[in-house]
């Protein structure tokens, strides 16, 4: 199963793309959106375009996004929430399920405590996929999504092998 990540911004708009074969992630891709227009509807029209040509490009299975979480500028929550409607709308388009994560969620599943900082989550996703050089943090938050979507995905089905 192909597992899309992203991580939504009105500027860059990191994606990542995680294989998950039988509970084993592998790193398939990363990058960033980089969105160059200054009118912030047309911003939403780069993101939008971007994220649709990737779910073309590598057809993942489904899709997972950092839910909005309150900035201490209430402009920039309201933009970031644009953001993440442009990518969510992009992959429901093409019928692929959005699955959507708190980032103190995504940092306790890869680091093992919500409040963790960049370095540390990158750091991880680096080690845990086996990535060798650097990766942009944008790409390296979608992965962290990905992985943890991954991670919540196994619990669920073990859960239920078990009845539960």
């Amino acid at each position: 199963m192909l597992i899309l990540g992203i991580d939504p911004g009105s500027r860059i708009t990191g994606y990542g793309i995680i294989e998950d074969k039988a509970g084993k992630q592998s790193y398939v891709t990363s990058g960033g959106i980089r969105i160059k227009a200054t009118y912030f509807p047309d911003r939403l029209k780069e993101i939008f375009d971007g994220v649709t040509e990737i779910v073309s490009q590598f057809a993942p299975d489904q899709m997972a996004i950092e839910q909005v979480f309150m900035h201490k500028n209430a402009d920039s929550a309201l933009k970031l929430g644009q953001a993440r409607g442009a990518a969510i709308c992009a992959v429901q388009v093409q019928g692929v399920p959005v699955f959507e994560y708190a980032a103190r969620e995504v940092k306790q599943a890869l680091v093992g405590k919500g409040n963790a900082d960049k370095s540390q989550v990158q750091h991880m996703v680096k080690f845990l996929l086996q990535v060798r050089g650097n990766i942009q943090v944008d790409a390296s938050d979608a992965l962290a999504i990905a992985m943890c979507h991954s991670h919540h995905s196994q619990t669920a089905r073990k859960l239920k092998q078990a009845g539960l």
